[in-house]
């Protein structure tokens, strides 16, 4: 029984080669009527502004998936230095949070053939995307779903996080 919870977690989180399971698990949703809400991003380092945000998405509908982009597509998108947290540790928080149903990994460095492997009701990003600019929100609309682009929580910034942290590192006269 201890180990319940941890493999609620598990259960929670989509490899990119368990294309097969993740469709089982969007029928078995749409069977009973189910609204599917989509949003992804890279996670790395999990804050209240992600947080918010996928709180707020989960609001939008009845299953919230999130495609979370693998450790290459991060380094190809953020650079060598990230992600600082490992997948299985970026899907692991996610998969912690209530509200989450599904954890999607992908490799490529957009979600778009994840996107259409779900077909979402609502497909959610940040307002610091514009509605036309965002991947896979023709195919979500022409498919008869919504694109929604929810408010940021200010102050929060995986960016500029990493940066506090080394410059108090090296203002603070702490060894790299």
């Amino acid at each position: 029984m201890t180990h319940s919870k941890h493999r609620h977690l598990e259960t929670k989180i989509f490899a990119p080669d368990n294309r097969q399971g993740l469709r089982r698990m969007i029928r078995y949703h749409q069977f009973f009527d189910r609204s599917i809400v989509f949003t992804n991003g890279c996670f790395d380092v999990l804050h209240a502004g992600h947080v918010d945000l996928l709180s707020h998405a989960a609001d939008l509908g009845d299953v919230l998936i999130v495609g979370l982009n693998s450790d290459d597509s991060v380094r190809r998108l953020k650079g060598s230095l990230r992600p600082l947290n490992d997948q299985h540790a970026r899907a692991t928080m996610l998969a912690a949070l209530s509200f989450v149903h599904v954890i999607a990994l992908f490799e490529d460095d957009t979600p778009e053939n994840l996107i259409r492997t779900i077909v979402p009701d609502v497909l959610v990003k940040g307002g610091d995307y514009r509605s036309d600019n965002i991947v896979g929100a023709g195919f979500v609309r022409q498919n008869g779903g919504r694109v929604v682009t929810l408010p940021l929580l200010q102050g929060y910034s995986t960016t500029d996080l990493v940066n506090k942290i080394t410059n108090t590192r090296n203002t603070d006269g702490l060894k790299e």
